[in-house]
């Protein structure tokens, strides 16, 4: 983890010299400063998200909770996502249809969720690294509109770039790991 760690560092230093150089070279100062504030706010906010999920799938690991059910197929969970063709169920022709439907709308309402429990599945979401970072971007977003320095092409490109850079991190990463074990 620590090296994709680093990989990811060093592409985002890269990235982020590359924007400088060319925001100086070919643009003015007001577009340095939207590449700057959009690629900072959108590294935050990515590594913060990384943080948060990497913390809750540590501690649910620590704690063994298992949420995948691997009792199907992959391939089956993309085609049949609801189990409507599962050989399991036989159909019997005698049953009520309405009654069918009452039954089924009491097992959905016993499988209801409380709101700790759907709060506890929306910790990564509502972590406070992925908050705070979401917060710096609007932020930066108002400083910029609000001292009429907002430049949106270049403050767009600068916000995906560390998407894509991170993205493309992992993408290459995972291929080396399973050309490593083909191999």
């Amino acid at each position: 983890m620590k090296t994709i760690s680093l990989k990811i560092i060093k592409l985002l230093l890269i990235i982020d010299l590359f924007l400088i150089a060319g925001s100086i070279i070919f643009f003015d100062t007001k577009v340095l400063y939207n590449t700057q504030i959009g690629f900072f706010s959108s590294t935050l906010v990515m590594i913060g998200s990384m943080f948060s999920y990497l913390r809750m799938v540590n501690k649910r690991v620590e704690h063994n909770i298992i949420t995948v059910d691997d009792s199907k197929d992959v391939i089956d969970k993309l085609e049949d996502p609801y189990d409507l063709y599962s050989e399991d169920i036989v159909e019997d022709p005698d049953v009520d249809l309405a009654e069918a439907i009452k039954e089924e709308k009491q097992r959905m309402k016993a499988n209801k969720r409380s709101l700790f429990q759907t709060l506890k599945d929306t910790k990564a979401a509502l972590s406070i690294y992925r908050m705070s970072a979401y917060i710096l971007l609007v932020l930066g977003f108002f400083y910029l509109h609000r001292h009429e320095m907002l430049h949106i092409p270049s403050y767009l490109i600068s916000l995906t770039l560390p998407i894509v850079g991170i993205v493309w991190v992992l993408v290459s990463d995972k291929e080396n790991q399973t050309q490593d074990r083909v191999e």
